[in-house]
């Protein structure tokens, strides 16, 4: 009897686990240490979200000219979308970069940490605006993150 209870609660832990992981929504990364994700295009990734960002500004300020209620509603959804993409890029750099790849034994940690955090601020700010300065230095910062992260051939 003592072996079926066991039985039972592994099950059970089992099934209520892969309830939880597949309830959750994964971003940028899982927080195990798998090695499966590819540097590279996880900052190819955040690029793209920046490009993303650049188009909803320039819809956003397109559709500020007109007053209608469609207008107005493609307005907000550009505005949301120009926060997700910000949003994507922020937690890349958190929930992955800076809690798997950026360590601090490295000899260049400060500096590194420097060029990671310089990100998180500039995507912020392109949640905060619609100023395409904002996020022409945004693609220059990421684009920075590829001297630590090159393309490899596989």
């Amino acid at each position: 009897m003592k072996n079926y209870s066991r039985k039972i609660f592994r099950w059970v832990f089992l099934l209520s686990a892969g309830a939880f992981l597949f309830s959750q929504s994964a971003y940028a990364h899982c927080q195990l240490p798998c090695g499966i994700y590819d540097d590279n295009a996880r900052v190819l990734s955040m690029l793209e979200d920046v490009r993303t960002i650049e188009k909803s500004i320039r819809l956003i300020k397109e559709l500020s000219s007109s007053n209608d209620p469609l207008s107005q509603n493609q307005r907000v959804r550009w505005v949301m979308n120009k926060e997700e993409h910000a949003q994507n890029i922020i937690s890349a750099i958190c929930d992955y970069f800076l809690t798997q790849r950026v360590k601090p034994e490295a000899d260049d940690y400060l500096k590194r940490l420097e060029k990671h955090h310089i990100v998180i601020i500039g995507a912020m700010k392109a949640k905060q605006n619609v100023d395409m300065q904002i996020v022409k230095k945004l693609k220059k910062d990421v684009e920075a993150l590829l001297t630590y992260y090159p393309a490899h051939d596989h």
